[in-house]
């Protein structure tokens, strides 16, 4: 499959200036699909980077279809950091006659990308496009563990049979999809004030993740472990507070910060697990001065930054690299089994689920906190490894 047929090229007038880039900018080093498509078979490229011209199902956020150029143009005048960056810029992806014309387009784009060992940066576009990036895990036939920064958790509450697919009611249409290939999902920066209870209930019946922006105040990285168990993330531009970022019409003057945002992204570009990354909703009408278009620019500078500094501690092999702790439970004799980095210091629980039709079991690594461990070392059960374990069984 040949994937210049999903794009168009960039007009470099609209993305660079007029004297054109420094030698040592992005814009000067990214390989840009202006005249000629990259060979993505080439193995040239570790990131490629589109935009999805489509924001018709973007609720009470028209224009957001005009953002990819804008963060393109900041994001280019960027200088490469303490990387070697191989990255191709694919294009801009029209909207298809239809939504559903554009979701599929998405969806053979990112599993193509994946399959070439290539890390897709998705720009939005609304943030129902997110449906059609998981979407490429089913065409990949891989589980998926989605993590939604977002200050709602987009859950339509309508009948089944009525939902449209929405920046709010995709994550409705993922949990709702058949077949099923979504393990787990997390929210981080939910405001309650902007959920409904029943839908909160409803995640913890599933044993998911939701995590309010409270929790995350001066305390960012407690955010990490979380980031680096996701598989695929979205990044709704309003989950940032408008006086970091207004160019949104649903901008709320509470979020995360500026530099939480470029944090999350860092951790988010360190994670070996993680395939693909979208950014969602930023509409240029409501940007003053650029500020926004260049925030979301420095986030996606981080997210490269942090792309070139994984340390492959997935799977965790040699094992001379780790250290294994064990914590005995005070309610029976069992114990959990916690996993140590040498390289980076970064904690992992094995989780045990038992093997169909055998008395043998297999053990689930989900990335946590020096403070699970802790937990767990006073004789009480950390509730990740609870929850996740309710998931396997």
């Amino acid at each position: 499959m040949s994937l210049i047929d999903f794009f168009s090229p960039l007009d470099l007038h609209q993305v660079q200036p007029a004297d054109g880039f420094y030698s040592s900018q992005l814009g000067n080093l990214v390989d840009i699909y202006a005249d000629e498509f990259p060979d993505l078979d080439s193995g040239n490229y570790q990131l490629a980077i589109f935009g999805v011209l489509d924001d018709r199902n973007a609720l009470n956020n028209q224009g957001c279809a005009l953002g990819p150029n804008y963060i393109r143009e900041r994001f280019y005048s960027l200088n490469e950091g303490s990387f070697s960056i191989k990255m191709a810029d694919l294009g801009n992806m029209k909207a298809g006659k239809t939504v559903t014309d554009t979701y599929i387009a998405v969806k053979m784009v990112v599993a193509e990308l994946i399959k070439k060992n290539i890390v897709p940066i998705v720009l939005g576009g609304g943030q129902d496009i997110t449906y059609a990036q998981y979407m490429a895990y089913e065409e990949l036939e891989q589980k998926v563990d989605l993590l939604v920064v977002d200050s709602h958790f987009d859950l339509d509450d309508s009948p089944e049979d009525t939902i449209e697919t929405t920046s709010a009611s995709y994550l409705h249409k993922i949990l709702i999809h058949q077949p099923n290939y979504l393990f787990n999902f997390s929210n981080l920066g939910y405001q309650t004030y902007y959920v409904n209870q029943d839908s909160i209930k409803a995640l913890e019946k599933l044993y998911f993740d939701a995590h309010r922006l409270g929790e995350f105040s001066g305390k960012i990285h407690t955010a990490e472990p979380l980031i680096r168990n996701a598989s695929m993330i979205s990044f709704d531009i309003s989950a940032i507070r408008s006086s970091d970022a207004a160019a949104n019409a649903n901008a709320s003057p509470n979020g995360f910060y500026g530099e939480d945002a470029c944090q999350i992204c860092r951790y988010a570009g360190m994670s070996d697990k993680l395939s693909s990354i979208g950014f969602y909703e930023f509409n240029p009408a409501f940007d003053q001065n650029g500020q926004t278009a260049t925030l979301m620019a420095q986030m996606i500078w981080y997210f490269v930054d942090g792309f070139y500094q994984r340390k492959k501690d997935l799977p965790l092999q040699p094992k001379s690299q780790y250290l294994i702790y064990r914590a005995a439970m005070k309610e029976d004799a069992s114990e959990l089994v916690f996993v140590k980095s040498k390289k980076t210091d970064r904690w992992w629980m094995q989780v045990p689920y038992p093997l169909k039709n055998s008395k043998n079991e297999r053990f689930h690594l989900v990335p946590c906190t020096y403070e699970d461990y802790q937990t767990a070392v006073s004789g009480e059960m950390p509730d990740l490894w609870w929850r996740t374990q309710q998931k396997l069984i």
